[in-house]
């Protein structure tokens, strides 16, 4: 498996409308090629990251096209364009069940 991870950076305030869109591209971002799992974090300040976990390094950059597309939609709500970075995934641990 393969992650992309991307920093992002919002405006102040931008929050509740970031949430709006996130939900809007939902379909499309569960929609690409090989995508396995999402995750958005952010905090009180709007520094987040968006980490996905896809099949492989092909398919994650088979989708850079995509995905930029993706995030123009929120690119009145960033303070600078996210640039992704793409890891190997080395461990990916789930509990035991009891």
């Amino acid at each position: 498996m393969y992650a992309r991870i991307t920093p992002f950076k919002m405006k102040q305030g931008s929050r509740d409308e970031a949430m709006k869109i996130m939900e809007s591209v939902k379909s499309q971002i569960l929609g690409l090629d090989g995508i396995q799992h999402f995750i958005c974090t952010m905090d009180d300040s709007g520094s987040g990251y968006v980490v996905s976990l896809v099949t492989n390094k092909e398919m994650s950059d088979g989708n850079a096209a995509r995905v930029k597309e993706i995030w123009a939609n929120f690119s009145d709500l960033l303070e600078a364009p996210p640039v992704p970075g793409g890891y190997e995934i080395l461990a990916d641990w789930v509990p035991e069940p009891a």
